[in-house]
């Protein structure tokens, strides 16, 4: 079949313009996946994907699979279920892989975190080393994203539990809350409310609704997020420990119902956004970019628009979101995931009951892996953020 070639088009972001164009195409590395919600990459080109209705599905390089045995038991409603898929800095050695997921029942549930070691067909001696506290009874807004940082400690963002969003200013509660643990579960002394003892110990920043997205700038050091706002408010932030990011207190956003969350944006003590979206674009996914494959990409953030059905890169200069340029709007899919893979390239999960992995080449770069052209259509998917 023949490659087409798509241009990236220079669109304006609301104050802005993108700098240039890249010719890229876009080609499927697998279809028919079950909600898929997150991607790692295997040494020897697989992958593994977690999927949101309680599997994790091993693929090889030509797209066939098989779902590991040994996978945790999960809450699988609303917006629950399986969510990030890591491995461990030192997987070479020891194989262990981290899956965060909905932990419990409807009237008993939270974010949790299971360490496993990854054999060729099965996560064997699963350990739940996390599980956010106080639980909660509703099935939305999880978090559920996770991110090593050099220093070996892990990241783990939990949402606010929809109905507890005041919980989120409080950091006796872990909701609304990025955590940092070791990699065996136990806690860091040089976290900053560790003193404090019990949920608190844990918490690494605070005040967010729904971050979906953990990513880092490595060789500056620079972890960034981002969360869902309500109606409106969808944010970009640069984390940093012990800081309060605002919600509910400030919000770009309002109520479903159109009532005031709160009447602030701003306010002292609390850090403003690097970047919001009003109306949401449904952030899912984060990917920091610096691959050889698109030099022209370098030091920008990807940011996967479940609602637009697109992807966002946001160039970034000393910290600060520069420009916005819309990209992949041909895919016509929800994006859940992004990730740069060792191979320089940009990979994209779309959501969905029939969910694909993606891979962004550049249109120059060889013959078609697969031998045919990705096309995207319209989901029917409705599950919300």
């Amino acid at each position: 079949m023949p490659t087409f070639i798509f241009r990236a088009a220079l669109l304006l972001s609301c104050f802005t313009q993108a700098a240039f164009a890249a010719d890229y195409r876009i080609e499927t590395v697998a279809e028919e996946l079950s909600y898929p919600w997150s991607l790692a990459f295997l040494p020897g080109g697989e992958y593994l994907v977690a999927e949101r209705d309680g599997q994790v599905q091993r693929l090889a390089a030509d797209g066939s699979r098989r779902a590991l045995t040994g996978v945790p038991e999960t809450y699988f409603a609303g917006q629950g279920g399986f969510f990030d898929i890591l491995l461990d800095p030192d997987f070479a050695d020891n194989s262990i892989v981290y899956l965060s997921y909905a932990h419990g029942t409807p009237t008993d549930n939270g974010t949790g975190v299971v360490r496993a070691r990854l054999s060729e067909a099965a996560l064997e001696d699963p350990q739940l080393i996390l599980l956010s506290d106080p639980s909660r009874d509703t099935p939305q807004h999880y978090g559920g994203r996770m991110l090593f940082l050099p220093d070996g400690t892990l990241l783990v963002t939990v949402g606010d539990g929809f109905e507890y969003r005041e919980g989120a200013q409080d950091i006796n509660q872990q909701l609304g809350k990025i955590l940092r643990i070791n990699s065996d579960g136990s806690i860091p002394q040089d976290n900053p409310f560790y003193a404090q003892g019990g949920p608190a110990a844990k918490v690494w920043t605070y005040g967010h609704r729904n971050p979906q997205g953990l990513a880092m700038d490595r060789q500056r050091n620079m972890v960034y997020m981002h969360e869902h706002g309500p109606r409106g408010g969808d944010e970009v932030n640069r984390v940093l420990p012990a800081k309060n990011y605002g919600w509910p207190a400030v919000t770009h956003g309002i109520n479903y119902s159109g009532a005031y969350v709160s009447p602030f944006t701003e306010h002292p003590g609390m850090e403003p956004a690097l970047k919001v979206w009003t109306p949401s674009i449904g952030p899912s996914g984060l990917a920091y970019y610096d691959g050889a494959a698109f030099p022209q990409w370098n030091n920008s953030l990807f940011v996967g628009a479940l609602v637009n059905k697109d992807v966002r890169r946001l160039s970034l200069a000393a910290g600060k979101v520069t420009d916005e340029e819309i990209l992949f709007a041909e895919i016509d899919m929800r994006i859940r995931d992004l990730r740069q893979g060792p191979d320089g390239l940009l990979y994209i999960i779309t959501d969905g009951e029939q969910g694909s992995l993606l891979r962004v080449l550049p249109a120059n770069a060889g013959e078609n892996i697969r031998g045919r052209e990705y096309k995207g259509s319209v989901t029917t998917d409705n599950h919300s953020r």
